[in-house]
């Protein structure tokens, strides 16, 4: 530790017995009362006047007011800044060192102690001290460092932020042959330690000899440091993984024997997202274990996680999306693997090395916490829908993760493809019907069918789906989700159904994973709802509703196909006008000709009018 002492009068200034305020052992009578924080010094304008701007003018003020007293309580440092900067005005002793260096610094800064005011000020003086002292110490540059954030953003704004972590990143990257300053370095147990003196001062410095000494520091200030390393490029990628890797070990102990708090996981969270974020571009097997073992230790307590904690912006180069989806499909895969046939355990030796062993044994996720899990990612599916530039692909590849499991409702799902779809107006119709493929109908509440069948952003089959499925659970007296259904319904079913393609003609696929028009929409509704109509009247009855139901479904789709035909033989505006083949939800099919109607249903006419806009 390096010290600077100014001055050559000894302290004179003393505490009266309430220790409350403070003055200088003088023949003179003081002239002015500074408060500070509650703390009252009796001192003289004349010392102070000489050396500090800001006193200058509070004093000037103050004998225009005909008053002898001034508060400065926010200076910054309090009472023990400002009798330093006091004392050295007095031309008193004063030390100064790494721990009061940064609060003398930024106390001086607030007094106006410039060279304007006295050549040789207190701060020309500090700053020769930090150039020509500390930020040549090692420990001291780390330290004054850690001072600092007590006095933001003025230490910020004086740059003894940045001056201290450029000196912490040069020393760091000093060829180890010119190491000569102590450092911290405990992580591996050489064996000449044990040998004597002579072998210990003999061996080579480590590579990494730096990393120990700054899992000292907050993330912020580690994160600041690592990125200057890394930009001077004389360390390898390796050495910046042995950092990150030891910093982990260092501020997730907890995390890493696989317990953790709860108040605890947004601190976690922050401090794995900028480790992941550190790691080297290069593909080394060192940064490889560093990211597998962070995953790792996430995805074995996953449901304890929450939303909040899982959205880790991307920092990723050519990556447009604004969260790490591919980052939380790897924890979710690590989850879903505990519930295999193995499980890596990590121990800590007796010299600290982590080993690593497999054990095998049936899965171990109780039902509870998959259920936790996928409701958790259900959410953050929801929350990620809201990022214009999350590609389908990443969305269905993340839900897909966690298809294994049987939810017990899809509406957390039916919000969160709903949320993507109302955020994602281009979304192709192959994207769109896969993602809807992920959801089960059959186990959607009554809310959120309701919430369905008036969607326009689902495509018609789902529509259709949705309406079948809510129709059998209000009909069917055995409380079943699946009665045993007659032929009629079974086609109906078939048609809005993914997969399935025998009940309805090829012809009408794309018109199937168009979105349905208000048109559609209302005809949906009635000719299902009447279904339950008919129900009273027997199976037999039921099944010739239901075959008139499906034929005027597919009515509906086979005029919306005719009208388009006849669109584009005028001038070929049909693409232009429905939006290429009708998936455009702002489409409005008011009705459709006579001799497409008779086609369409020839059991009964309706009378409709066509409306182009």
């Amino acid at each position: 530790m390096k010290f600077m002492k100014i001055g050559s009068k000894p302290d004179s200034i003393k505490t009266d017995g309430n220790n409350v305020s403070r003055y200088v052992e003088n023949e003179l009578a003081s002239d002015i009362t500074i408060n500070v924080d509650g703390s009252r010094f009796c001192l003289h304008k004349f010392p102070l006047l000489s050396k500090s701007a800001c006193l200058q003018k509070l004093l000037s003020s103050t004998d225009k007011n005909n008053a002898d007293e001034v508060d400065i309580s926010g200076i910054p440092g309090g009472p023990t800044a400002f009798e330093t900067c006091a004392k050295f005005c007095y031309g008193m002793t004063v030390t100064l060192s790494a721990y009061n260096v940064v609060a003398t610094r930024c106390a001086a800064e607030y007094l106006g102690m410039h060279e304007t005011a006295e050549k040789g000020n207190l701060i020309y003086k500090i700053d020769v001290f930090l150039n020509s002292s500390l930020f040549r110490s090692w420990k001291d540059s780390i330290i004054v460092l850690q001072t600092t954030k007590t006095f933001s953003p003025l230490s910020e704004d004086l740059k003894l932020v940045s001056l201290c972590i450029d000196a912490i990143a040069s020393k760091a990257c000093v060829n180890v042959s010119h190491v000569e300053w102590s450092y911290t370095y405990n992580r591996k147990k050489l064996a000449e330690e044990n040998n004597g003196a002579d072998q210990v001062r003999a061996r080579e410095v480590p590579h990494d000899w730096w990393v120990e000494d700054l899992c000292e520091l907050e993330i912020e200030f580690y994160k600041r440091v690592i990125m200057n390393i890394k930009s001077k490029g004389v360390l390898g990628g390796e050495v910046i993984g042995e950092a990150l890797k030891a910093y982990g070990y260092r501020r997730l102990s907890g995390f890493n024997k696989g317990v953790m708090e709860q108040g605890d996981l947004v601190k976690h969270k922050t401090v794995i997202e900028t480790l992941v974020w550190l790691l080297p571009s290069e593909k080394t097997a060192s940064l490889a274990t560093v990211k597998e073992q962070l995953v790792r230790r996430i995805g074995q307590q996953l449901e304890q996680a929450s939303v909040a904690e899982l959205l880790i912006k991307s920092h990723q180069e050519n990556e447009t999306s604004l969260y790490d989806v591919d980052l939380v499909k790897k924890i979710v895969v690590e989850f879903m693997a505990r519930d295999q046939n193995s499980e890596i355990e990590v121990e800590d030796d007796e010299e600290g090395f982590e080993v690593q062993e497999v054990k095998k044994f049936p899965g171990i996720l109780s039902e509870a916490s998959k259920l936790m899990v996928v409701k958790l990612i259900d959410g953050y599916l929801t929350e990620i829908a809201k990022d214009p530039n999350l590609p389908a692909s990443k969305f269905i590849d993340l839900a897909e993760s966690v298809s294994s499991i049987s939810r017990p409702a899809h509406d957390g799902l039916y919000r969160a493809i709903d949320m993507y779809l109302k955020e994602h107006a281009g979304i192709t119709k192959g994207e769109k019907k896969r993602m809807c493929k992920l959801m089960d109908c059959r186990k959607l509440s009554v809310e959120a069918c309701m919430h369905a069948v008036q969607n326009d952003r689902l495509p018609l089959r789902v529509v259709v789906q949705v309406l079948f499925f809510e129709q059998v659970r209000a009909s069917a007296s055995s409380g079943s989700s699946t009665p045993d259904l007659p032929k009629g319904i079974r086609e109906l079913r078939s048609c809005g159904t993914y997969g399935s393609s025998r009940s309805v003609p090829t012809v009408m696929e794309d018109e199937w994973d168009a979105v349905a028009t208000e048109e559609e929409m209302r005809a949906l509704k009635s000719e299902i709802a009447a279904l339950k109509l008919q129900e009273e009247s027997g199976r037999k009855s039921t099944d010739r509703a239901a075959v008139t139901a499906i034929s005027r479904v597919k009515s509906l789709i086979m005029s919306r196909k005719m009208f388009g035909k006849k669109l584009q033989g005028k001038g070929g505006g049909g693409e232009k006008n429905n939006g290429g083949g009708g998936s455009d939800s702002s489409e409005s099919l008011g009705s459709v000709t006579e001799e497409a109607a008779k086609t369409a249903t020839p059991s009964r006419n309706l009378t409709r009018k066509v409306s182009v806009s």
